[in-house]
């Protein structure tokens, strides 16, 4: 007898919780920040730290066109989610532990 079930419960058997949600897109939002730090990194090693100082390259930088200031708008709010996620958990973590302990 030949059943075709899977071995394990898979996603979609699942509805999608609030706290699985939030660790997905903390994971994805974390990535992304990682990929933005090793472009520059990148970019630095590229055309030398000495670029920073000059005013020409602000300018062109942050006043060429509006996909890099929709860009730099896009990695505040990856970072800045990512920040208040990461010490949402934490504080959830430390209450919980608190009330286990008791």
């Amino acid at each position: 007898m030949n059943i075709l079930r899977p071995n394990s419960p898979h996603l979609p058997i699942y509805k999608p919780q609030l706290t699985s949600t939030f660790s997905i897109s903390h994971r994805i939002s974390g990535a992304f920040l990682a990929t933005i730090v090793l472009f520059f990194y990148l970019l630095c090693l590229k055309i030398g730290l000495i670029c920073f100082t000059y005013e020409n390259f602000y300018q062109f930088f942050f006043y060429s066109s509006k996909l890099i200031l929709i860009s730099a708008e896009i990695t505040a709010l990856a970072l800045s989610y990512h920040l208040y996620n990461g010490v949402r958990h934490l504080l959830t973590g430390f209450l919980f532990r608190r009330k286990r302990l008791k």
